[in-house]
């Protein structure tokens, strides 16, 4: 269907960006959250959604038409966006089910707790870090209640400036091949610990990288279950590539394996803290799997095929390129390489971070002599 000028189309929701911010590449991630939020809907039998920065408003017409919301706060802090917003929402969503205001988005989050007016959906999609937002947009969020990040300053995450991470994320983050899945395990960190100041906890629902932004859906729960197995240090050797989780107990004694098998120097430089656990909940993204089959969203379904299997692995992963490098050969092939691992007796897997990379529990020493042979 043709569109007049300046007007775009996603999924079900027509639009017009005029001056607004709309970034089509991050429609991998809208479209995450209005299956998670479909799930959400279904399981719960209602949903009300609070979307923090709104821009022009495709994510408050998605979560109506298409994950059935039956309450959308479209809050965007530019008040020079209001003729667009309220044009696009007033042609696209129904009557008395959306609200819209122009506030910085903590003063939002406050109101919302002062007047406990608690939300299932979060929507925090900001420019650089949530950092500043995510102890107060918990405060917005219905227990049970899902709350989506988002992380667009990957120079910070991926280890380029650890100080300032020190400063946002109260972690430093060290460069390594794998630092697109350390930004994720850093913003699901950082909500754990601050989650965890409350008396409560948060569990990952989907953590999704498409190519250049970060973005996290958490569910907050009930309770204080902490668990510092879950939450501490990645180690990488630049020498010899190996990985390792290390506890807070293990701080101060910790050595690369490597070191006994190189000549040549190996330790490991630690990132941290942040989260060690499972990447996704398996569970639910069956659920948004079964939703996107339904709905003929294929590539979307086989996205969520990969992050299933990705789920519980451990917290890096390989890139076959410096498998090739460290192993003075050919870059191996992916899915040879992951057979042959698994054959060996190794879990392997593919990763939705890179095409180019694999999941496994061998380590790089492993990988490296079972690519020489497959």
């Amino acid at each position: 269907m043709n569109l007049e000028p300046g007007w775009r189309r996603e999924g079900k929701a027509k639009f017009y960006i005029d001056n607004a911010f709309y970034y089509p590449q991050s429609e991998i991630g809208r479209d995450l959250a209005i299956l998670a939020a479909a799930v959400y809907k279904h399981n719960r039998g209602q949903l009300r959604v609070l979307d923090a920065m709104t821009g022009c408003g495709v994510r408050p017409l998605r979560y109506q038409l298409e994950a059935g919301a039956d309450w959308v706060w479209a809050n965007e802090g530019n008040p020079e966006l209001q003729a667009v917003l309220a044009k696009n929402l007033t042609l696209g969503m129904q009557p008395h089910s959306y609200r819209i205001t122009h506030q910085d988005a903590n003063q939002v989050f406050f109101s919302c707790y002062q007047q406990r007016d608690y939300y299932d959906l979060v929507d925090i999609d900001s420019f650089g870090s949530p950092a500043p937002y995510l102890s107060t947009g918990l405060w917005a969020t219905k227990i049970g209640g899902l709350l989506y990040l988002t992380n667009t300053d990957g120079r910070t995450t991926g280890g380029r400036n650890p100080d300032k991470s020190l400063q946002v994320y109260g972690a430093y983050a060290r460069s390594h091949p794998a630092v697109h899945e350390q930004a994720m395990r850093l913003l699901i960190g950082s909500a754990l610990q601050q989650a965890a100041t409350k008396g409560m906890q948060v569990q990952p629902v989907f953590s999704l990288f498409n190519g250049q932004v970060h973005r996290v859906m958490v569910q907050l729960m009930v309770g204080c279950s902490w668990t510092s197995e879950l939450y501490g240090f990645l180690g990488y050797c630049h020498t010899c590539g190996h990985y390792q989780s290390v506890s807070w107990r293990q701080l101060g004694r910790v050595v690369c394996p490597g070191s006994h098998l190189d000549s040549r120097s190996c330790s490991l430089s630690l990132s941290g803290p942040l989260w060690l656990g499972a990447l996704h909940d398996v569970e639910r993204l069956k659920q948004m799997e079964t939703l996107a089959h339904a709905w003929g969203w294929i590539k979307r379904a086989k996205l969520l095929q990969i992050m299933q299997a990705e789920a519980d692995m451990p917290p890096y992963f390989f890139k076959l390129g410096e498998i090739g490098h460290r192993g003075k050969m050919d870059v191996p092939q992916r899915d040879r390489l992951i057979q042959a691992l698994r054959y060996r007796g190794y879990r392997a897997t593919r990763t939705h971070l890179d095409c180019q990379a694999i999941k496994t529990d061998a380590n790089m020493a492993n990988c490296i002599e079972i690519a020489m042979q497959c």
